[in-house]
């Protein structure tokens, strides 16, 4: 990371940023578009259950979805990184729309085999937004104070999609039909997509070269550790949900399994909105681990088994740094990265987070007859974050400023560029 301190300069305000040109939209489109993450799952378990299909099926649906959507991460952002945004994103966000408006054609009680085909596939497309959108902001918001408080926006308002999204999915499924919530769900991703991709940012953008060849490794041994200590992060996420829904069996307050989850995002919202609204003293690297240890601490109230009030406050504590620790990963990234590839090393950074998720979601299924072991494993999930960052702290590249991306090289030289593009670095009209 950089040895100095992360300088916000001072229009580096909320109405600032998100006034300057192209934020607002690109940040709304994206949010839009990525929606459908969290309204398949719920969407595939009621379509499914609804045509008489069991839980168990449409459970695998859901994991399998979410397990290829992930694993493609790393392959979709190195296309982005070769050919642009748009050449990916269009037929990505297209053929995934297609399966899922598709699925209520080949019908829940038809062929299983065919169902998890078509589902698998729509995993394996889903588009790049968020990486993409990473790979955005050193060119829309060239000073490093506004793009500090816009990562940090992005990160804490994701938290919102995994409360409205699985909330819009089952009101509609109950409202209309399971089938109306799959085709809401298509045309989310395609409206989000749209509202990204039209915007001259995502058209026009192109990864810096590092060399004559504009290609470069990725991996080094700090993005390795990162990724690592990321995946620990995750851990914990997913170990939450099934402790959450645990809570829930024991207490007989079936709400619990989606209020805990809630209390954390909420935290994590406004621990973004805290974070990005003033500049924090010491470097990423420091920052990083500062906001991992707390991390740690926040999850260590909930060892002494709480009833479910007080476990809905204290679940929010963890959550206000989820925020602060993923936009310091995300600059990590942007720091140990070769610049020609920064797509695909922020889409390893989502997959880390995201297997490790996954993980946890798994084994604390497997121990979920173990109430004590269950609570116990978010917080050794977060320690392991921690020690490996640790571990990891001489491998994460001191001495390189925060987003050293050169914006004249985001571009192929001969793709012609519109006069009005691009704002100027302090003052660009809202859009």
């Amino acid at each position: 990371m950089t040895a100095r301190s992360t300088v916000s300069a001072p229009s580096a305000t909320y109405g600032a940023v998100l006034g300057s040109r192209y934020v607002a939209r690109l940040l709304g489109g994206t949010l839009i578009g990525r929606l459908p993450n969290s309204m398949v799952p719920v969407s595939l378990v009621l379509w499914i259950t609804a045509g008489g299909g069991s839980l168990a099926f449409a459970g695998l649906l859901a994991a399998i979805y979410g397990l290829a959507s992930g694993l493609s991460q790393p392959v979709k952002g190195r296309l982005m990184d070769r050919h642009g945004q748009t050449r990916v994103t269009v037929p990505a966000v297209l053929l995934n729309s297609s399966c899922l408006v598709a699925l209520p054609w080949i019908g829940a009680d038809g062929q299983p085999a065919a169902v998890t085909a078509v589902v698998g596939f729509a995993g394996l497309i889903t588009p790049p937004l968020e990486a993409g959108l990473r790979a955005l902001w050193p060119t829309v918001l060239p000073d490093a104070g506004r793009r500090r408080v816009v990562q940090a926006l992005d990160t804490g308002s994701q938290g919102l999609l995994y409360i409205v999204g699985p909330l819009l999915a089952s009101w509609l499924a109950t409202a209309r039909s399971p089938e109306t919530a799959l085709w809401a769900t298509a045309a989310h991703g395609l409206a989000g997509s749209a509202i990204v991709l039209s915007a001259a940012p995502s058209r026009y953008w192109r990864p810096a070269a590092d060399g004559p060849s504009g290609t470069g490794p990725l991996m080094s041994t700090g993005l390795v550790l990162l990724f690592t200590a990321l995946a620990g992060t995750g851990f914990a996420l997913g170990a939450m949900n099934v402790w959450a829904a645990d809570m829930a069996a024991t207490h007989h307050i079936a709400t619990l399994s989606g209020v805990l989850p809630a209390a954390f995002s909420t935290g994590s919202f406004l621990g973004g909105l805290v974070y990005a609204s003033r500049t924090w003293p010491g470097t990423t690297t420091t920052q990083l681990m500062a906001t991992s240890t707390l991390f740690l601490l926040g999850w260590l109230p909930l060892l002494a088994d709480p009833g479910p009030r007080a476990a809905v406050a204290l679940a929010g504590i963890p959550g206000l740094f989820l925020t602060l620790i993923i936009t310091n990963g995300f600059h990590t990234v942007d720091v140990l990265a070769p610049a020609s590839r920064t797509t695909e090393a922020y889409a390893w950074l989502i997959l880390a987070v995201g297997t490790g998720q996954a993980a946890g979601t798994a084994l604390a299924g497997a121990l979920s007859h173990s109430p004590q072991v269950l609570v116990a494993l978010p917080v050794a999930g977060a320690a392991t974050a921690l020690t490996v960052l640790i571990v990891a702290r001489p491998k994460l590249g001191p001495g390189r400023r925060l987003g050293r991306h050169r914006r004249p090289r985001h571009f192929r030289q001969h793709a012609p560029l519109p006069p009005d593009a691009f704002p100027a670095p302090a003052h660009g009209p809202g859009h």
